[in-house]
């Protein structure tokens, strides 16, 4: 058949059952590299701060240090990792995530190894207290919410999740196999093997993670456009002070930090360092204590995880008040639980403190959104700090009271009653901030425009 002209008409048949051409396969996105990364590095961090709570029955028998000396140092180093939280994201912005990571890496295994050459207790505070502070510091929640931010803008939340049960996840990891390691070859293998780790992991972090997308030619996962890598930010540590000094003018700021240090001081101040050597004046070996304390890592996350849907539906600061109260009752009853073997009641207040470790944090980190706003950020980084510096001052004391009182049960109840006193600080924050529109003044006349974001912000649901 012939067009008219003289050119021959293809029928249609040939065209439509030719093969079509093979896909090409589609690589996965360099962004889940670099969060594969993060969470490595992420769950070794888990195990520098898994091993001091070990470590104080075996200092104390070697070198007849006192539990206070050692709590000591384990304070420096809970108050150090807390006051360079709000800084390690200003160097990261400064150096780069990878140089900062590495470096504090390299730091927390010179810090490690050092202590096994330690004749003096001043060297415990120096090598673990100091060094392995400011390194583990230097990776705290500013190294995953900086690579998040940067590398994601689709499943930000699905990864920042992740990255943040990769610290649950090392604990449950590092827990039994450091435990055991000191029961059975005592401390220094187990302080080794954490130097060990830390540098393992420094060769990964400087052949894969990557500062910003646009380092390897790619945009953000999810991101519509490319962005080019903006310049080193300087100034960021001063906006860090700015931002600190403007907050603690403010009252709900000292309500946030007092309930958060509160916090600190009845989580990994009391409970992450002194549960087991109270567990084993009971009687019950190091590895099942150290087994106990991994299980709390697993339900930490199922209750970070409820807390953050309950967040999204009722007021922040009644969540806060049953969540203390709840921990602070638990703590009263401890005392009578403990004992050379594992019961039911011990796996019930288990599970029960687990589900309550870190659920205050969703609702911490709501209440300074709706307070602060685009400085909320920094202001919880802050408040963070807090955090850690409860813990150390609680370390530390708990401590100097077993010195004292040859058992653990005094801090056990004091630290109960300190979580009643968070509960009642979560109840005086104000239901409106001062700024903020209620229904009698809504009806004189529309608010300001930042008045009415911080209605939005503050108000139960909202993003």
């Amino acid at each position: 058949m012939r067009r008219p002209g003289g050119r021959k008409l293809v029928p249609v048949t040939d065209v439509t059952h030719r093969p079509a051409p093979p896909r090409s396969r589609r690589r996965p996105h360099r962004a889940w590299s670099v969060a594969a990364v993060t969470f490595v590095t992420i769950i070794g961090a888990a195990g520098f701060a898994s091993l001091p709570g070990l470590l104080i029955d075996p200092l104390h028998e070697e070198f007849d240090w006192s539990r206070g000396t050692i709590g000591f140092a384990v304070s420096v180093n809970l108050a150090l990792y807390g006051l360079t939280a709000p800084f390690a994201a200003a160097l990261m912005d400064r150096f780069g995530i990878r140089r900062v990571v590495a470096f504090a890496l390299t730091v927390i295994a010179a810090g490690s190894a050092l202590t096994v050459t330690m004749t003096a207790a001043w060297q415990l505070v120096l090598f673990w207290g100091v060094l392995v502070g400011l390194g583990s510091g230097s990776m705290a929640l500013a190294f995953a919410a900086t690579v998040t931010n940067r590398w994601f803008v689709a499943r930000r939340g699905l990864v920042t999740g992740i990255l943040t049960a990769a610290g649950a996840s090392g604990q449950l990891v590092f827990l039994p196999l450091l435990s055991w390691l000191v029961e059975e070859r005592g401390w220094r293998p187990a302080a080794i093997t954490v130097a060990l780790c830390a540098l393992a992991v420094v060769p990964l972090v400087w052949l894969l993670l990557r500062d910003h997308p646009a380092d390897v030619g790619v945009s953000a996962y999810g991101a519509e456009h490319f962005t080019p890598k903006p310049p080193p930010v300087k100034g960021a540590a001063r906006r860090a002070i700015t931002v600190l000094f403007d907050a603690a003018r403010t009252g709900p700021f000292w309500l946030l930090a007092g309930t958060f240090a509160i916090c600190g001081a009845t989580t990994n101040g009391l409970v992450k360092t002194h549960f087991v050597p109270a567990a084993h004046d009971h009687g019950m070996a190091i590895t099942a204590a150290a087994s106990l304390l991994a299980v709390i890592g697993v339900f930490d996350v199922i209750g970070t995880v409820c807390s953050g849907w309950l967040t999204d539906r009722y007021e922040a600061r009644r969540l806060l008040a049953v969540y203390y109260a709840l921990r602070g009752v638990s703590l009263m009853f401890l005392p009578m639980l403990l004992g050379p073997s594992v019961e039911p009641p011990m796996i019930f207040f288990i599970v029960f403190y687990g589900l309550d470790w870190v659920a205050t944090v969703p609702p911490t980190i709501a209440l300074c959104r709706a307070y602060y706003g685009d400085d909320s950020a920094i202001v919880f980084g802050w408040v963070l700090a807090s955090h850690q510096v409860g813990a150390g001052v609680v370390a530390f004391a708990g401590g100097l009271a077993r010195d004292a009182f040859g058992s653990y049960d005094v801090v056990w109840y004091a630290s109960g009653a300190l979580c009643a006193v968070a509960a009642l600080m979560a109840l005086v924050f104000r239901r409106h901030r001062p700024d903020e529109p209620t229904a009698e003044t809504a009806e004189a006349g529309e608010p300001e425009p930042g008045a009415k974001a911080v209605a939005e912000a503050a108000r139960p649901g909202s993003g």
